[in-house]
């Protein structure tokens, strides 16, 4: 680091980012998708189901008290990435993945609920004022168009599908399923303005890892509705996964667009979408008497992908450039 590098330097703490919630947050998804394969009698898929969820729960345990540390510390830089277009929708990574913790939690251990159901109630509130902020800022035209990414879909949609998902394994069915129709209406209210904005042109170098966020709404949704709804018609789960993997191919048509960009753990937004999607396929192939490779071909991409996520930002960590200058 050169001299004004040492000038321009941040403290450690003012250097962790909401994005970094994304890596727990893909980690919990494809330890669903690997425990939903226990049906195909997979004596790993259990051990690695757990595994997986255990390592994410410690490292959200451990970014939650660094997040909770630069609060109390620098609270400004806080407020400012809270008040950024950008900034302040990833930062709705948080909620999203504490609503999937202890969603995962209660299924493994429903003894639990009593603590971990006001909990739930706690960060669903805490989602609805992130929704709240970004949807009045879009409505009353002060998010720039520059700043129209799919990182906006973050506080609204996966707050009703993963609140749905949480909810519905505290048994509250009719709760979870008003809460799927909101992000699915969230969804609605977006999508264009975001599409509209995607099919313009590129979108800055800095911003494209949050391109992986566009296939957030349908795979997470298509998850979503298959635990609400596990009993669904073959033809109905079809549509639902026909939709989700609309948005995977039009991500991946853009892959000159990412690639081009340095690597940074922005890109972990790919891997939720992925293990969400990974996870109704195995679902489908459980209960619609599917070819099973249909489902290990699924989670063989979704690991593949987490993988490589994890190796590139290992690679990171240990030439100190995770968090930036």
């Amino acid at each position: 680091m050169n001299a004004s590098e040492m000038k321009t330097a941040r403290p450690t703490l003012v250097r962790i980012q909401a994005s970094l919630f994304g890596i727990p947050l893909g980690l919990m998804g494809l330890s669903g998708a690997w425990g939903r394969l226990g049906f195909a009698n997979w004596e790993v898929s259990a051990p690695i189901a757990d595994g997986l969820f255990f390592v994410a729960l410690a490292l959200l345990a451990l970014l939650l008290c660094l997040w909770l540390a630069k609060w109390a510390l620098y609270p400004q830089a806080v407020q400012q990435e809270w008040s950024h277009p950008v900034q302040g929708a990833l930062m709705a990574l948080i909620p999203v993945s504490l609503m999937l913790a202890l969603a995962l939690l209660n299924m493994r251990w429903p003894s639990l609920s009593g603590w971990l159901f006001p909990m739930a109630i706690g960060v669903l509130c805490l989602k609805a004022v992130m929704a709240w902020h970004v949807v009045a800022d879009i409505s009353m035209g002060k998010t720039l168009t520059e700043f129209i990414t799919p990182a906006l879909y973050l506080p609204i949609v996966p707050g009703g599908f993963v609140g749905a998902i949480a909810l519905e394994s505290f048994g509250l069915h009719g709760w979870a399923a008003l809460l799927f129709g909101m992000g699915v209406g969230a969804w609605a209210l977006l999508e264009i303005r975001i599409l509209h904005r995607l099919f313009s042109g590129p979108l800055p170098l800095a911003l494209r890892p949050t391109l992986g966020l566009e296939m957030a709404p349908a795979a997470v949704g298509a998850l979503s509705a298959v635990t609400l709804w596990p009993h669904l018609p073959p033809d109905a789960m079809m549509v639902i996964l026909g939709v989700a993997s609309g948005p995977v191919l039009a991500v991946m048509t853009r892959w000159r667009y990412w690639t081009e960009t340095p690597f940074s753990a922005g890109f972990w937004s790919f891997s939720f979408p992925i293990a969400a999607l990974a996870g109704a396929v195995v679902h489908s192939v459980h209960t619609g008497g599917w070819p099973v490779e249909v489902a290990l071909v699924a989670v063989g991409i979704s690991s593949a992908v987490t993988l490589f996520l994890t190796v590139r930002t290992a690679r990171l960590l240990f030439t100190g450039r995770l968090l930036g200058p």
